[in-house]
């Protein structure tokens, strides 16, 4: 799918039975609504992660992944730059009950929880990133902090500043730079301390003696799927401003019952989250989000991956040979049964509305799309000249979509259907509900 956002077009006309002693008046009006909408151009589009997302919670999802476009989008039409507005959407997924980033976040076998989160910049490629963090409301900010402190250059002596922290020296760090903190006790809400509960008593029981644990998988894939999401909905979000630059971020907290310092893709670079301004190698710039399971990510380098394929010049065969070959396929999950991960992507480049005037400004096209090898996805996306965002929940169930719509402030064009994965028995191993992958 691509969206042209152009930040030149011709406004309405003016009526023919104005006056020609308001004509002034009304060019000048007419160049503020123009002003205006020159800052009328970006897009994001963010995720509540990939895994299994509960029926019941479903409106819970729509609603916070609209959130989240519609702050992303505010700052971006106030002219800010693409990471204030990638961070202010991860800011509203962290805060949300239901998603496993910030407050509610899965517990570790200690029943405390610690956060990853990372951001990207793809005009200056700087990266932030903390892991195993506890005691801070939203990771992201700290993620955010550090790549602008490190933007700024050396410290004192000479010293090169840090662009990832972990545990107790990032908590440390975030405090001093001014990052919100917040107790454990608030941190763990009534539905991360159940889900907890629940999950020591399975593991409690699967460590008594084996054939406990067959069962106890049983009954977890019979009784138990509307009760819990799955625990591998990391967050994420990509945007590209009016000037064409992208950023990505990506924050998680980590698999359910996982080791005390256990750290994620959503941490580390090049796995959790991507982003690449166009440059003279770079046809594109592309930004990526990426969520699922941590392991597999990281071995992967999945967002990198994906990044450096959608310089290809058909992004749907790029996006679904990067899925096959580089994670499906990949010699470093070959001894895995289960490959899970899903990515969001996004490209943009400028191009000519309007090729005989030289003095305009040149569009912005977007093409964004989406894939994943687990049960569900939640995505919401919102361009800044769209009066409210676009929300979808995917199952593994393969769908067609297609969208054409016309309007003087934006285009929507469908590039080609849904991608079908016509799966061989080299990928027949994975356990996807009917063997689909799609992307949009």
């Amino acid at each position: 799918m691509e969206k042209a956002l152009n930040s030149s077009e011709i406004l309405p006309s003016k009526s023919s039975q104005v006056l020609s002693r308001n004509e002034a008046e009304s060019s000048k009006e007419g160049d503020n609504s123009k002003r205006q909408w020159e800052k009328r151009v970006g897009f994001v589009l963010v995720h509540a992660g990939a895994g299994y997302h509960s029926e019941s919670k479903a409106k819970e999802y729509k609603h916070v992944c609209k959130r989240a476009c519609k702050k992303a989008i505010e700052k971006l039409q106030a002219g800010d730059l693409a990471t204030d507005a990638v961070t202010a959407a991860l800011v509203e997924l962290e805060d949300s009950p239901f998603t496993n980033a910030g407050m509610g976040s899965n517990l570790n076998l200690l029943g405390k929880i610690e956060c990853d989160a990372s951001i990207m910049d793809g005009k200056s490629l700087s990266f932030g990133a903390v892991g195993s963090l506890s005691g801070i409301k939203n990771p992201v900010l700290a993620a955010n902090k550090l790549l602008c402190e490190g933007q700024k250059g050396k410290l004192s002596a000479g010293r090169i500043p840090p662009c990832f922290l972990v545990g107790d020296g990032a908590f440390k760090w975030a405090v001093d730079h001014g990052i919100p903190t917040c107790p454990q006790d608030i941190m763990a809400t009534k539905l991360s301390l159940a889900a907890f509960k629940r999950n020591k008593r399975k593991l409690e029981l699967a460590e008594k003696v084996e054939t406990d644990f067959i069962q106890y998988k049983k009954r977890r894939q019979s009784s138990e799927k509307e009760n819990d999401s799955g625990t591998l909905d990391t967050v994420g979000a990509i945007v590209v401003d009016q000037d064409g630059n992208v950023a990505a971020a990506v924050s998680s907290g980590g698999l359910a019952m996982k080791h005390p310092g256990r750290v994620g893709q959503a941490a580390l670079y090049g796995c959790g989250c991507w982003a690449e301004n166009t440059g003279v190698h770079n046809p594109y710039s592309t930004a990526v989000s990426t969520s699922g399971c941590g392991e597999h990510l990281v071995r992967t380098i999945l967002a990198r991956e994906c990044s450096l394929a959608l310089q290809a010049e058909d992004a749907h065969q790029a996006l679904l040979e990067s899925m096959q070959n580089k994670f499906i396929g990949s010699p470093f999950l070959a001894n895995e049964e289960s490959i899970l991960g899903g990515v969001i992507v996004l490209r943009s480049c400028r191009c000519s509305t309007k090729p005989s005037s030289a003095d305009e400004k040149q569009a912005l096209l977007v093409e964004f799309l989406w894939s994943h090898t687990t049960e569900s996805m939640c995505v919401g996306y919102m361009s800044a000249q769209d009066g409210k965002a676009k929300f979808c929940r995917f199952s593994s169930i393969l769908q067609i979509f297609s969208a054409k719509r016309n309007r003087t402030d934006s285009l929507i064009t469908s590039i080609g259907p849904v991608i079908q994965n016509a799966w061989d028995q080299r990928y027949s191993k994975a356990s996807w509900n009917g063997g689909s992958l799609w992307a949009r």
